[in-house]
């Protein structure tokens, strides 16, 4: 037996692989990811740095404890919104100091909320200690 021959006419050049689906998935991509960035100002929070240890401290305490039960303002458990007026009688001058200091087991974000009424409240010089 002789094998047949068929023919299946004149032979087709190869084509070239198409950049349009690669450049439709680049351009996904890329609205992707800005859609999912965050594009505006990061919050900073203003916070004064200690001294080397040799500080001193002078006028009443003004120790807030930032636990994750809650606040307490020199030892004594005190509500977010009745801190204002609970500081209010150890504060002498605008810029009297506050000393905060996170306790262990406290999240980031209950020390912020902390920070931001401290703030609202009026009292801008805020010491974070250990």
């Amino acid at each position: 037996m002789t094998a047949a021959r068929f023919d299946l006419g004149p032979r087709r050049r190869a084509r070239r692989a198409s950049l349009t689906p690669m450049i439709d998935v680049v351009f996904l991509l890329l609205v992707f990811f800005m859609l999912a960035a965050r594009f505006g100002p990061e919050a900073r929070l203003a916070m004064a740095a200690g001294a080397a240890g040799d500080a001193e401290w002078h006028g009443p305490p003004r120790l807030l404890d930032v636990a994750p039960d809650g606040l307490r303002l020199n030892g004594v458990p005190v509500a977010p919104d009745a801190l204002a007026a609970a500081l209010a009688p150890l504060i002498d001058a605008p810029g009297d100091p506050v000393v905060l200091r996170a306790r262990d087991g406290v999240d980031l974000q209950r020390l912020v909320a902390a920070i931001e009424a401290l703030q609202a409240a009026g009292h801008d010089n805020l010491l974070l200690v250990e």
